[in-house]
């Protein structure tokens, strides 16, 4: 991977035309990482619409997969349109990719949900997802390419970085919108219908971003390569079937891109994700937050590639790796310190013993959510684990014993699934019933929400609940509701023989008597704390993803440029990036520790700081006219 000579072209400052292909080209991708992100940054709302049958923590996993989805056809996408980018042009080959995404995302703003369509429509989402993804396999190459091949030599670090920002101003964008809607609508409204909004906005972004696109001409690089017939006949071929460029498409991935994708997605989606889902901070404290330390940090992506231009590429993008590496779980534990301090200080002080008879723990990876934990111990420790409990395992139990968790000086008897059989249902109640107060007491911040109860069943409630102290007389003697039997059946207030015929039901609302719920304190939230932390992981984002454009450019042949530097780049970000959230939150969920899925980025990044230090070269200097 011998760097080519440094180009004879004299420094010298931004023409007019240039400054519109970075313009176009950028704006073009803002608009479709915007349309990329509102997936990730709607989550919760989208996991509600469509995976509706399944619990909470299920219905996040689903729907983090789904996301994943996307990721894992960015690499198809690169060699498809890879291979047409190098065979027709770079222009007409972006054009098509980003009329594939915007209709991919307005679809999924107008597609009803699985109570309207059932099983369909989850995976009529997932359909769209892969669009979308294949159709962002596509574009980075191009876009990367065309502006690389418009730049001089010596400031292409500089010219390409507009291009990396693109995925944070999408991001960032995106955000703005969903904030805009989220404050003119009622948190129902948002939730129920609302969050499709984001999703139509995309097609006005989508026919300006067109219309930009139709007046660019193609890259004089491509262009003079194809006047002289030294372009391409089998780009897929060439750039992976033959060693001398294979073995520089291994290094770009395993040495730069990798480490780069973790370290990005990281300090973008997961923290976002960590925030609102670990740390339970309500959705739009945490997209504020996040909109503001981007604010901060976006143009240092354009600083780290100026820089490049100056020092090289590598330097940069390794000095970035290696302090993720570092400082990845330090941050992300101040994280929790500065945003639910309640709860860090709970697991600091209060940890769960759980004592197990030999063989009753199993091994618990569960990415997909669908298994469900059947022995005592599994039943305890999944419950410990999705509400953020640290725990102990102790195997001294008898064999046959159900397991018992221990918090501060309360012990609460788990139970077997298999074993309580019809009881299950009541059995899992009671048991979360018990941790959830131990842990109440044990000063995890957990509130109760208000439980509403049918009149046929309120006696049995209050004699259920002694620790609330509840008074039937008083309750009744209270505000209370009417409403039809068949609406309470529904809601599932009482059961058909409950209601015995009764046209209507009294209902009563009972203030904190209902579910348990972890949540972090408004209050106590240090948003100058976390907006901090927030920043110093998008500046560690702007520092590796920053010059990445202008070395993996300068590793390819204008011949095989668009699909050599896609497929690294997207395997790399499709996959070691893209299934990180879902990938960190199961590892994290199986070892009951918020932070053990960290090691995920950390040993990637460090693989990809070891490879790149020891066999990637930088590229400062190459000359992309001179080699096709």
């Amino acid at each position: 991977m011998a760097m080519a000579a440094t180009a004879g072209r004299a420094s010298r400052g931004m023409t007019r035309e240039e400054k519109k292909v970075i313009f176009a080209s950028s704006l073009g991708t803002v608009f479709e990482w915007y349309d990329f992100y509102l997936y990730g940054t709607l989550a919760a709302a989208i996991g509600a619409a469509f995976f509706t049958q399944y619990p909470e923590t299920t219905r996040n996993i689903f729907t983090l997969l789904a996301f994943a989805a996307g990721f894992l056809v960015r690499p198809f996408g690169a060699l498809v349109f890879g291979r047409i980018g190098d065979l027709v042009g770079r222009k007409y080959t972006f054009l098509v990719t980003i009329l594939i995404m915007g209709l991919s995302t307005f679809l999924v703003g107008i597609l009803p949900g699985a109570a309207s369509w059932g099983i369909a429509a989850p995976i009529i989402l997932v359909a769209l997802r892969m669009l979308q993804g294949l159709a962002l396999g596509g574009e980075y190459g191009g876009a990367a390419t065309y502006v690389a091949e418009h730049a001089p030599d010596d400031r292409r670090g500089f010219y390409t970085s507009w291009i990396q920002t693109t995925a944070t101003l999408g991001l960032f964008l995106s955000l703005i919108v969903i904030l805009t809607v989220q404050n003119s609508l009622s948190k129902e409204d948002f939730a129920d219908w609302g969050w499709r909004i984001p999703f139509l906005v995309s097609a006005i972004l989508l026919g300006i971003s067109v219309w930009i696109r139709l007046s660019l001409a193609e890259s004089p690089t491509f262009q003079r390569m194809k006047d002289e017939g030294k372009g391409s006949k089998a780009p897929l071929t060439e750039a992976f079937g033959q060693w001398k460029n294979a073995k520089i498409a291994i290094l770009a991935l395993l040495g730069l891109t990798a480490g780069q994708a973790v370290v990005w997605y990281n300090g973008q989606f997961y923290a976002l994700f960590f925030l609102q889902n670990v740390l339970k901070v309500d959705g739009q404290s945490v997209n504020i937050m996040i909109a503001i330390a981007l604010a901060l940090g976006t143009i240092f992506f354009v600083v780290f590639g100026w820089l490049s231009d100056k020092i090289g590429r590598k330097p940069i993008i390794m000095a970035g790796l290696a302090l993720a590496i570092v400082t990845t779980f330090p941050l992300f534990k101040a994280l929790t310190w500065a945003a639910n301090p309640a709860l860090a200080t709970a697991q600091q002080n209060t940890r769960a013993t759980i004592t197990a008879a030999p063989g009753d723990c199993k091994f618990q990876f569960n990415p997909t959510g669908t298994r469900k934990p059947l022995t005592s111990c599994d039943i305890a420790t999944d419950f410990l684990a999705k509400s953020s409990v640290p725990y102990d395992i102790v195997t001294t139990a008898a064999p046959g014993t159900a397991a018992s968790v221990k918090i501060g000086t309360e012990t609460v008897a788990s139970y077997d699934a298999v074993a309580a059989a019809d009881k299950a249902t009541s059995s899992d109640a009671a048991f979360k019933k018990a941790i959830n107060i131990a842990l109440q007491d044990g000063g995890y911040p957990l509130k109760r929400a208000a439980a509403k109860v049918a009149d046929q069943k309120l006696d049995a409630f209050v004699a259920a609940n002694p620790e609330l102290k509840l008074d039937a007389a008083a309750i009744r003697a209270g505000d209370k509701t009417t409403v039809a039997a068949d609406q309470a059946i529904k809601d599932k207030l009482l059961t058909a023989d409950e209601a015995a015929g009764t046209p209507e039901i009294t209902v009563y609302s009972v203030p904190g008597a209902g579910a348990f719920a972890m949540f972090a304190d408004p209050e106590q939230v240090s948003w100058a704390k976390v907006i901090g932390i927030l920043f110093i992981l998008v500046l560690y984002v702007t520092m590796v993803y920053g010059p990445i454009a202008a070395i993996l450019v300068e590793m390819f042949p204008t011949r095989i440029r668009y699909t050599g530097m896609s497929l690294p780049y997207h395997i790399g970000n499709g996959w070691f990036g893209g299934l990180l959230p879902a990938t960190v939150f199961a590892l994290s969920a199986y070892k009951g520790d918020i932070y053990y899925g960290l090691w995920y980025p950390v040993v990637i990044a460090a693989m990809s700081l070891i490879i790149g230090m020891i066999f990637v070269r930088d590229t400062l200097g190459t000359n992309l006219h001179a080699k096709t």
